[in-house]
């Protein structure tokens, strides 16, 4: 007989969270500083990668793609971890236009070898944009979880870093400096880590399902071994080891808070992530049917398929992510 209602210390709660979220990982894609005075709207279509976008100079309005505008003012930034349809722009009633790559591109052209007095002027819009790819896959539970647009200010109570870092990107994006686009790709990394962080720890508070899930300090530190080694061969003993738990009560107990059996979750864990190997990485599927430890291609192949809907050989030749 185990028991499970012992309080660990706070310490002990995160570790499991703490363990998974040091996995999470943002890499730069494309990132730009845009100068823009008068009207201007923009619709940005959805995509694979995460949006990201931080104002600096004049307010500006924000919508996800047919839905309610909110006001941006200067300091503030919106993450879209799943790449989800918005439109910026200088007033809700313009009609947006569509932000091409080539404008993209143009926009450090109206930034290189221009003194910091001219961006003083309150007619100026500034923001710095770009999209940053997760190593997760979208499909992996703390993505499916996140919220389609995320804004720091929303989160400024519970994470007294990003004033910081709100005001060292106005700092690069006003000032003409060198280096200043490296930097501030650099700090916009950092801002998304520290608003997931906020995000998770405000909605762990009262949460239920996944991350309610890791929060417990017995499953959650069964999810964190799983998320660490998905090719590991887990069976419910080693899982149940683990726990400090007999394998019935194990089982028992990791349904009811997770929701999945073990050997269902272990499955979903694994397909997801070899989805992100053959999507992003291009890995040959043989290589990731032996990393996730199936003894053949035709096995890995049809839990794919179970899990993921799509043969992996398709999805490769489709270019579907």
């Amino acid at each position: 007989m185990h028991d499970y209602s012992s309080n660990p210390a706070p310490s002990e709660k995160i570790d499991a969270l703490t363990q998974i979220l040091c996995g999470l990982r943002l890499d730069g894609v494309d990132y730009e500083r845009c100068q823009l005075t008068g009207d201007w709207s923009f619709f940005y279509p959805a995509q694979e990668d995460a949006y990201f976008h931080f104002i600096a100079g004049k307010k500006c309005w924000f919508s996800k793609a047919e839905g309610e505008w909110s006001e941006l003012a200067a300091g503030d930034a919106v993450l879209l971890p799943r790449g989800s349809a918005h439109i910026l722009a200088s007033s809700p009633e313009l009609t947006p236009l569509p932000f091409r790559q080539r404008e993209r591109r143009s926009c450090p052209a109206a930034i290189n070898g221009v003194s910091s007095s001219k961006f003083e002027t309150s007619d100026v819009s500034r923001f710095f944009c770009g999209s940053m790819r997760f190593n997760l896959d979208s499909l992996h539970p703390l993505m499916d979880m996140m919220p389609n647009a995320m804004r720091a200010t929303d989160l400024m109570t519970s994470e007294p870093v990003i004033p910081h870092l709100m005001e060292a990107m106005i700092s690069e994006c006003t000032l003409s400096r060198v280096g200043a686009s490296g930097m501030l790709a650099r700090l916009a990394d950092v801002m998304a880590a520290q608003i997931i962080r906020a995000w998770i720890e405000k909605s762990s508070e009262d949460s239920d399902g996944w991350i309610a899930a890791v929060r417990d300090p017995h499953v959650g530190k069964v999810l964190a071994a799983i998320h660490a080694d998905p090719g590991h061969d887990w069976n419910v003993v080693k899982l149940a080891g683990l726990m400090g738990a007999s394998r019935s009560s194990f089982a028992e107990k990791f349904t009811a808070i997770v929701g999945k059996t073990p050997a269902r979750y272990i499955t979903e864990v694994r397909m997801h992530q070899a989805r992100a190997w053959i999507t992003r990485d291009g890995m040959r599927i043989t290589e990731v049917a032996y990393q996730l430890g199936y003894d053949s291609e035709a096995a890995f192949s049809r839990a794919f398929k179970r899990v993921i809907g799509m043969a992996p050989s398709k999805m490769r030749s489709s270019g579907n992510a």
